[in-house]
Order: C-alpha cells, then structure tokens, then sequence
C-alpha cells in the first residue's frame, strides 16, 4: 500500500505525550477498560465537526460515551435494503449490544452540512443536486425538515435544530429502539450546543422548543 505514508510528527509527538501522562497517570484504569470491555451509559450521535468536542463538553472519561459522527448529526430512516449503513448499524449496537440507557442527538451552530442543505434547497447549491454527491444526497435526509421551518427568521439554527428533530424521529421507525422507548429502557434526547457562546439547550419533547440547558 504505497499510499500510505508516515504518521505527521506532530501527532506523533502529542500520542508520546499522551502516553507519558494521561495514560501512564491513569493505566489501570486503561487496563480495566481493555480487559472487561465498554459498558457506555449513553450513545451520542454528533456531527462530524472538529469543533464539536462531545466528551469534553460532558467532561466524560473513556468509556462513559458510545459516540458516532457523521455530517449535521443525522439518522435515516429504518431502510433495511441491504447497502451499507454505518449510522443504522451503529444504533443498532449501541441498543441491542450495549444496551445503552440514553440516546442523544447533538446538533450545534454554524453546522456547515445543515448550511449545504439550506444552500441546496434554496437552489444555491446545484453541485449537491448531483447523483454523485455524497454529501448532497446524505442531505436528502434533512429536506423534509427544511420544509417544516422554511421562512423561518433565523434559518439556519431553526435548521440546525430540525436536524435534530429529524433524527429522533426517525430513530423511532427503527423498530428495536421504538420498542426499547416504549418498554422504558431506552429514553432519547435532542441537543443544540452554541460554538462560540458554549451554550447547551435541550429539546422539550412536548413543546418541540430546545430551551438552556
């Protein structure tokens, strides 16, 4: 594979720190986790954004969070049909494997993959329009929220957030998390966390506003 190249210097010299003193500070701890394997409280479906930290939003150690990321924090529809799922097949492990208490969706501002979806439905983004964008058609999951806060004031949060939405309801055409809701063992929550402000709201299942946390 003559592609592949050397790890870049920088992260090998942060991964000799990290060795040196998180780890060597905490190796037990390692040990434990290597030995008796994960038993996360929680899964969190975040966005792919660098800048969305989820475990250190939390202040969670290793082992506390099953986390997956994809572009704008979204979750299909259940569609066995055969293809490659990474999303469904990570949900369908965190709640039948890991038996995990708490499904989170976390959304957060300036979400550039929510901002294409706005940009594609409002026309300005023919390029997502092609058959062969990835991104443009993994957006697709995200029109029809586009359609519930269209002409909204502040647009692209009001979309930032329907993606979350978007997610928890179609987490629930996932048969085994529906019944794992309905039996009271698995409880879902919507997130919306401002970058800048550090501010963190939380969606009220029955008013469907995310207010602070």
């Amino acid at each position: 594979m003559e592609f592949a190249r050397p790890l870049p210097g920088f992260l090998v010299q942060r991964y000799h720190g990290w060795k040196a003193t998180t780890h060597a500070e905490n190796s037990a701890w390692y040990q434990r986790l290597a030995t008796e394997g994960q038993r996360p409280r929680a899964m969190v479906i975040s966005c792919c954004d660098s800048r969305v930290h989820v475990t250190s939003i939390f202040g969670a150690d290793q082992g506390e969070f099953f986390i997956h990321r994809n572009i704008a924090n979204l979750v299909p529809v259940y569609e066995p049909d055969g293809q490659h799922h990474g999303t469904s097949a990570a949900v369908e492990y965190a709640v039948m494997a890991l038996k995990v208490a708490h499904l989170i969706v976390l959304g957060h501002s300036n979400c550039g993959g929510v901002q294409g979806c706005l940009d594609m439905c409002e026309g300005r983004a023919p390029e997502l329009e092609e058959t062969a964008s990835f991104v443009g058609r993994w957006m697709d999951i995200l029109r029809p929220g586009y359609e519930t806060v269209k002409g909204h004031a502040d647009m692209p949060h009001a979309l930032e957030k329907e993606a979350v939405s978007v997610s928890l309801r179609n987490l629930m055409t996932f048969p085994f998390v529906k019944e794992a809701v309905e039996s009271g063992r698995l409880s879902l929550h919507g997130l919306w966390v401002d970058i800048g402000e550090g501010g963190l709201h939380t969606l009220d299942g029955k008013t469907g506003i995310f207010a602070p946390v």
